[in-house]
């Protein structure tokens, strides 16, 4: 995936504005390539767990529809753990066509943000192109 400098600042923000849980949001992209973050409220409240809001997910799904947008990836925070799928992660992922976008604050002064495919249980790293531009 693609992704500009600012769109991945702007989840780290997230991930910290939202300390000490987890935070989670959706990515819209186009021909692999993010072109907006959306932001998203962890039903879960922990630092351990998240879950999107079901009406925000909706709204927000409805938006990217909207806008001719895909539904490029979900986003959370691991406040303590490494950028690396948990078990729990794993289990709730239900979107086989969407990548899973982790923003690792283990390491506060050095976020680490990876991107995983995960489709029946079984993850797969995929490359993030950082660029000025998505």
């Amino acid at each position: 995936m693609k992704i500009s400098r600012a769109l991945l600042d702007e989840m780290v923000e997230h991930a910290r504005d939202d300390l000490p849980n987890e935070c989670c949001g959706i990515v819209a992209s186009r021909d692999g390539a993010a072109l907006k973050v959306y932001r998203a409220t962890n039903a879960e409240a922990s630092p351990a767990r998240y879950s999107l809001d079901p009406r925000e997910q909706y709204r927000i799904t409805m938006e990217i529809e909207d806008a001719g947008l895909e539904l490029g990836a979900i986003y959370h925070s691991h406040t303590r753990s490494e950028a690396y799928p948990s078990q729990t992660d794993v289990n709730l992922a239900f979107y086989p066509d969407a990548l899973y976008l982790i923003v690792s604050l283990r390491d506060r002064d050095a976020p680490d943000v990876r991107a995983f495919r995960i489709v029946d249980e079984q993850i797969e790293e995929v490359a993030l192109s950082v660029g000025d531009e998505g």
